[in-house]
């Protein structure tokens, strides 16, 4: 199996408080999971570390075979620069819960950005693949608005094609639908399925059981920083083994 990201160990503190307590984690190419779990449990926290957003307190995340945020030489870790570190999260599309689109940029804008930046595309080459990612999500018509111009689900599939972009190994996705009002969710969570569909290799923060349930190859639940299930869909929201993983779910199925 070829795994696309491992973590290992991962603990994360803030303060005297501890969020994670020594995660591990594969997830192979081509893979959806979804974690869940409620609200404080660490899930947003441990996408953080994956793409070393928040730099763990202990243990260590690999993605593609190379661990993140550090070189290894002569049996030693040291601090990756800011430049490689930042060609390294490169290869983790990230999408958040409140779009972070540039408000002074067009759509158009605000897909290229990266891909001239950081891989130094030509803007005509730039322009050509972003102008086909818009096609994708369906904001290929909305090219010349601005951020401001749109509403939050259609903000939202903007950053979907803006992390598209970079051409990640793993798309990255932390709540994203939870900032979008109820008739919005239902247009976001189509691109993901599409892409879920066309083998993009994703790790999703959800509260959407429902999606979980039909496009997750695997779902993981997480409570107080610890994972406490993980399996296929319909094993883990059917007939949960843990009595907390039960709890929580009789909560948000019912």
């Amino acid at each position: 199996m070829s795994l696309a990201v491992k973590a290992v160990g991962i603990r994360k503190s803030f303060g005297g408080h501890e969020v994670l307590k020594g995660l591990d984690l594969e997830v192979a190419y081509g893979e959806v999971l979804c974690i869940l779990g409620p609200s404080g449990s660490g899930k947003s926290t441990f996408l953080r570390c994956i793409n070393h957003l928040e730099v763990p307190n202990a243990g260590y995340v690999w993605v593609d075979g190379s661990i993140m945020g550090y070189d290894l030489s002569a049996g030693v870790l040291h601090e990756l620069p800011v430049r490689r570190l930042r060609a390294q999260q490169s290869q983790l599309g990230m999408v958040f819960q409140h779009f972070n689109l540039f408000a002074h940029r067009t759509v158009l804008g605000n897909v290229i950005e990266g891909p001239m930046i950081v891989r130094g595309l030509r803007r005509a080459e730039a322009e050509k693949r972003a102008m086909a990612l818009l096609h994708q999500v369906g904001m290929a018509g909305r090219a010349s608005s601005y951020p401001a111009q749109l509403s939050g689900g259609q903000k939202q599939r903007v950053a979907i094609a803006r992390a598209l972009a970079m051409e990640p190994r793993v798309m990255l996705f932390d709540e994203p639908t939870s900032a979008l009002d109820p008739e919005l969710v239902g247009e976001v969570l189509e691109v993901m399925r599409s892409l879920a569909k066309g083998g993009t290799t994703m790790i999703v923060v959800t509260h959407e059981i429902g999606f979980a349930r039909e496009v997750a190859d695997r779902v993981l639940v997480m409570i107080d920083g610890e994972i406490r299930e993980t399996g296929k869909p319909e094993q883990v929201l059917s007939n949960p083994g843990d009595p907390r993983v039960r709890t929580f779910l009789s909560r948000v199925l019912s």
